[in-house]
């Protein structure tokens, strides 16, 4: 048996068990300092389907919980906060997901990563063997990039998929954030505060002043420090992406830019932080304890360290032979992963952010 939500003419089940966990919890109250999760369960006298939706997304794995719990595996309660919210988080994904007709994509990100990967490949590689100076031609100066790829033909395609990507997490934050009730009674200093928790990553330090029981049963800081470097990283990357197009569509000057430009200094600081961050979130779990995870968020997590990774790989190696016969192939891998990124941004775990900070605001929101 399983209590159903409605979400946008679909359902999360929630099992039995996890308003049972939920209960226990809240008549224990040993973990209450450890995190924003229970603090909020604290405030509840029963669960409704919404309030373990709100749970589940203000839930960060640190996984002080359940190591501290009396009443975790092999207690016969079997009491296992972080794998239950985790499954009720992991459906969020593909529940909020817009339009529904292909929300299923988020059970199939692997697929959709994959095929999107494939056919941006594909359609890059002949815009750029039928380029008139060929493939394989070294090339250097202003415009170069577009003498192997034709501005509009690398400019079009994403822009129309960012927008769509952009367009379905908004809905899906939105309407998360309405279920919840963030929407209702929320203030400027509410929202502002929970961008700080989100930006500082104030939940992903711990119940303890060690930091996160990750990957096992010890405290350590490395995921909060890995996790640093992807966030910052990609907004380091992003900022260079904007200062690249201002430098060109306004002031006329074409990539690829010098060493010491704006772009290529935040550009290289952020593939670096992405590499370094995503390379050890991902040892991290392949080192992590299975007991407290979930196989699909596991799966999920594996799939966006792993094309973050890819990404930010090539390109770094574009910049670095970016003057060599190289150059082609590495514009038009590179591309293509991007395209790929954001074809199943909407439905992975990159659209987590947002699902959070929502469930960040309805704390503040509550705890005021």
């Amino acid at each position: 048996m399983a209590d159903l939500i409605a979400i946008q003419g679909t359902t999360v089940k929630i099992p039995d068990q996890t308003f049972w966990q939920l209960e226990v919890c809240n008549a224990c109250r040993y973990c209450e300092g450890y995190c924003a999760v229970f603090p909020a369960l604290e405030r509840k006298r029963r669960f409704s389907p919404e309030d373990v939706v709100y749970l589940a997304n203000l839930c960060h794995d640190c996984r002080a919980c359940f190591y501290a719990c009396m009443y975790a595996p092999p207690h016969e309660f079997g009491v296992n906060i972080p794998k239950a919210l985790a499954e009720v988080r992991e459906q969020t994904y593909s529940q909020y997901a817009l339009p529904k007709v292909v929300s299923n994509l988020a059970r199939r990100n692997a697929w959709l990563l994959v095929i999107g990967g494939i056919v941006s490949l594909i359609f890059f590689g002949i815009v750029a063997a039928l380029s008139p100076t060929g493939l394989f031609t070294a090339r250097q100066g202003p415009g170069a990039f577009y003498s192997v790829i034709p501005y509009l033909v690398m400019m079009l395609p994403a822009l129309l998929i960012s927008l769509y990507a952009i367009w379905v997490m908004l809905a899906g934050a939105f309407a998360f954030a309405r279920d919840i009730g963030a929407r209702r009674n929320v203030t400027l200093r509410q929202t502002l505060s929970a961008a700080s928790e989100a930006l500082s990553l104030r939940y992903l330090r711990g119940g303890t002043a060690g930091g996160c029981f990750y990957p096992t049963e010890r405290t350590s800081n490395a995921r909060l420090g890995f996790h640093m470097l992807v966030f910052y990283g990609f907004i380091s990357a992003f900022v260079a992406t904007i200062i690249a197009a201002v430098m060109q569509d306004i002031f006329g000057l074409e990539p690829p830019y010098p060493i010491l430009s704006p772009p290529v200094i935040l550009g290289s600081l952020g593939g670096i932080g992405l590499i370094v961050g995503a390379t050890g979130l991902l040892v991290l779990k392949w080192r992590s304890d299975r007991h407290p995870a979930d196989g699909r968020s596991l799966n999920l997590d594996w799939l966006f360290l792993l094309s973050l990774n890819v990404v930010a790989i090539t390109g770094m190696l574009l910049l670095i032979l970016r003057e060599t016969p190289a150059m082609g192939v590495l514009l038009v891998v590179h591309l293509a992963t991007v395209l790929a990124l954001y074809v199943s941004a909407p439905y992975g775990k990159f659209a987590h952010f947002l699902y959070r900070y929502a469930a960040l605001v309805q704390n503040r929101i509550e705890s005021r």
